[in-house]
């Protein structure tokens, strides 16, 4: 199983899998034809159905056009056998004829790969990549889900979670002081202000969940400007874990260490769905996005609220189960509307998961890792028009 690192990414948004993987994978193919007379890419699927409300053409053109033509192709009907997220890139002579030609497939996440790899992880950082095995290893040794990544990451992953951890602040008060219309042409409105002065007028637990949505949407409405955030684990469901964090931070007081123990847990559980099944939205709907973010963040806050390593691994089993069948619609393909809600929504349920599981001994019926594999069935089993094509279900109503 890869490293954490794979699960937090820093970059600038709407999505993770149609913005910072197509620019990924245009860098990639600008060293392999350095001398290009013109270039043409093709996108195909759910990465030209929405595209361009993703700004997808924008990523790709603006570092591919830095020394030739580049020429983007659309076709949102044919589907690589591999990915929903196909895009076949060429490099063109100066007679117009292909040279050089690599097809990429974004995964989720930012993550790419070329035409022949496989999915094999380039670096076993994990030698486990089940909760229930990590969970055993918890209670048998006695330590926490933060001490297993510290045993098996690089001794600066802590400086790594730092700069996550920094990103994410910056990004919530970036976004609560913002205002305005995000682009795309829907005219939604950034909200995060609104809530957050809102907030301020309610008491106790009323004003801790007008915060909590205010937070959210900082970041989420960040994403969709394009603005710096980091993937947790996806652009599209970036707001849910940095919400949760920061919350906690600022109302608790818990110290900047104990958060970055706690990036250390959600990343842990982050990176096993990823190994196991996909946070993919074209591969699997917003339930591998929002899902994974939601039990992220809840398996957060139960350590930082002194849970054990079952009541851990429950919260973060409702986080993810509430969240099966999750479809992903985004109205004209962008990360706005129903995204910028889930996020706050969904940061809500993670508090809630804490709080149920606490109030429990952390026995249950159906395991984490037996939801992640529910969830990868129920992701393959969704018609493709649900999975970030912009043609069925919220999509399609305006």
């Amino acid at each position: 199983m890869e490293s954490i690192k794979t699960i937090y990414k820093i970059g600038h948004g709407p999505s993770s899998s149609h913005t910072m993987g197509p620019l990924k994978a245009a860098q990639e193919f600008m060293n392999m034809s350095p001398d290009a007379g013109s270039r043409r890419v093709t996108l195909y699927g759910s990465l030209a159905a929405t595209g361009k409300g993703h700004m997808t053409d924008k990523a790709i053109l603006d570092e591919l056009t830095k020394y030739a033509p580049c020429e983007i192709v659309w076709k949102p009907d044919i589907f690589l056998p591999f990915h929903p997220n196909g895009m076949k890139f060429e490099a063109l002579d100066f007679d117009g004829k292909p040279y050089v030609e690599q097809t990429f497939y974004s995964i989720g996440g930012g993550d790419i790969l070329k035409e022949g790899e496989t999915r094999e992880p380039q670096r076993n950082v994990y030698d486990m990549h089940t909760i229930k095995d990590i969970l055993r290893w918890c209670e048998k040794s006695g330590k926490s889900y933060w001490e297993y990544v510290d045993q098996c990451e690089d001794s600066d992953v802590w400086d790594y979670l730092y700069q996550v951890w920094t990103v994410m602040k910056e990004a919530v008060l970036r976004g609560i002081e913002a205002e305005g219309v995000l682009p795309g042409g829907l005219g939604v409105r950034r909200k995060a202000v609104s809530y957050y002065v809102h907030a301020a007028g309610y008491n106790n637990s009323l004003k801790s969940r007008g915060l909590l949505y205010a937070y959210a949407l900082a970041v989420s409405e960040e994403n969709a400007s394009g603005g710096k955030i980091v993937t947790a684990p996806t652009c599209g469901s970036c707001g849910i874990v940095p919400a949760v964090l920061y919350h906690l931070h600022t109302s608790k007081d818990f110290s900047e260490k104990r958060i970055l123990r706690a990036l250390a847990t959600a990343g842990l559980f982050g990176a096993v769905v990823k190994h196991n099944a996909s946070v993919s939205g074209a591969e699997v709907g917003c339930q591998g996005e929002v899902g994974v973010a939601c039990a992220m963040a809840a398996a957060a806050a139960s350590q930082l609220f002194g849970g054990t390593p079952a009541q851990i691994e429950y919260s973060a089993e409702m986080g993810l189960e509430h969240h099966l069948g999750l479809t992903c619609d985004p109205v004209c393909g962008l990360v706005q509307i129903p995204c910028i809600e889930r996020n706050a929504y969904a940061a809500a349920r993670a508090l809630d998961a804490n709080l149920y599981s606490a109030f429990s001994d952390g026995k249950h019926s159906v395991s984490f890792d037996r939801i992640v594999e529910v969830m990868k069935q129920t992701g393959h089993d969704l018609p493709s028009l649900y999975k970030e094509t912009s043609q069925g279900g919220l999509a399609v109503i305006n």
